[in-house]
């Protein structure tokens, strides 16, 4: 049985391995948590955006999920687990407890997994207003140098690029998942607290995270590595036939 708190873990690679319970049973919850002094960047339902951030929650939940109140539910979940304070929530049907962890030069990235439904960006006549089923290839990574704002936004579409090249590689022919969803967190910048910061020339902070950047090359590979041992078995056993 899994546990349903845990103390503080600064390492991305240390993210532990929790318990919640839905519709009966039990599903694991993925939790790293930093603590203060963090920045994240996400596009998560739950502290999506940029700001201050102390923990993170990779939910797994029950195939089907129907659920029309995801925010209050992941809220429930970080509670549960003795998490208090601004965090990010992701979600996915896909196993929580497969996550796959690589690092590269000091960037760490967590991926879990599930590409039943993928597809590429630019599909036509796609698009709607409905409410986003839990995402399936969740990215979390953690650099350990102050990014400025742009370079945050700059990593998010760094890890996104990296997933890709990961799954054209393992021939997926797809760009991602419908929900996919993405959080990068770094520390904040010398000086700048727990404050907004956007100053484009901090000597503090890194400016740039493009992949040709020296942190975003690091984010890229520990990303690509992490989301190519994530999805290699998946495809193999679709080609095999021998998906549960």
């Amino acid at each position: 049985m899994l546990p349903r708190t845990l103390p503080a873990r600064p390492s991305l690679a240390d993210a532990a391995l929790l318990a919640h319970t839905e519709q009966g049973r039990e599903w694991p919850l993925l939790v790293w948590v930093p603590g203060p002094g963090v920045r994240m960047v996400s596009s998560a339902v739950l502290g999506g955006g940029i700001g201050a951030r102390e923990w993170v929650v990779n939910a797994q939940v029950p195939p089907g999920y129907d659920r029309l109140d995801p925010v209050a539910h992941l809220r429930e979940l970080a509670s549960g687990a003795g998490l208090s304070g601004p965090g990010v929530g992701l979600m996915t049907a896909a196993s929580v407890a497969d996550r796959r962890h690589a690092m590269d030069g000091g960037a760490h990235a967590v991926v879990t997994a599930g590409i039943g439904v993928r597809g590429w960006a630019a599909a036509p006549g796609a698009g709607g207003g409905a409410v986003p089923r839990p995402g399936t290839i969740n990215i979390v990574v953690s650099l350990p140098v102050p990014l400025t704002d742009a370079a945050l936004v700059n990593a998010v579409a760094t890890a996104t690029e990296a997933k890709t090249q990961a799954l054209v590689e393992l021939g997926a022919d797809a760009s991602g998942t419908p929900t996919d969803a993405v959080c990068v967190a770094a520390p904040f910048p010398v000086g700048e607290g727990a404050e907004p910061f956007a100053g484009p020339t901090e000597p503090f902070a890194e400016p740039f995270a493009g992949p040709r950047s020296l942190w975003g090359a690091r984010l890229a590979r520990a990303v690509h590595r992490a989301t190519r041992e994530a999805c290699a078995g998946l495809l193999a056993a679709e080609r095999t036939g021998s998906v549960a």
